[in-house]
């Protein structure tokens, strides 16, 4: 992790588990998406806005990820994001999943998100973005 890294909290709930009460795999992507989201919030650029006013939407076009130990019923995890490389029309991020304040590493993932406009076209990411992102590459 580096100073540039944004953590979310979230708990896991009844309704993301199996009969054994284990996370599902494809609620640690949603666990992502929400933490990205409030990433961008945290930058101040809310994603209905992004798109209200500057045309742009964000989608996944390439993930890897590490599932390394699950999660459980009423787990509080936290979720990672950090920059690694910001290009013309996309980001590729860092994130992860750890349970107990980081204690146990749970999920490692890379993410590209890449800018779309409304007929979900690769776009140049707005300039607003980039200058929030200036100064959060992750060394």
């Amino acid at each position: 992790m580096t100073k540039n890294t944004f953590l979310w909290p979230i708990r896991v709930y009844y309704e993301a588990t199996d009969a054994g009460g284990v996370v599902y795999h494809s609620h640690y992507l949603n666990y992502m998406e929400q933490a990205r989201t409030e990433w961008l919030r945290h930058l101040g650029l809310e994603q209905q806005r992004l798109y209200r006013e500057l045309g742009t939407l964000f989608a996944v076009t390439w993930t890897e990820v590490r599932f390394l130990a699950p999660a459980r019923l009423d787990d509080r995890l936290t979720v990672s994001v950090a920059l690694l490389e910001q290009k013309q029309a996309s980001l590729m991020l860092q994130q992860g999943i750890v349970r107990d304040a980081g204690q146990r590493p749970l999920i490692d993932a890379k993410v590209r998100i890449a800018a779309l406009n409304s007929q979900f076209k690769p776009i140049r990411l707005p300039a607003e973005l980039l200058l929030q992102l200036q100064s959060k590459i992750a060394v």
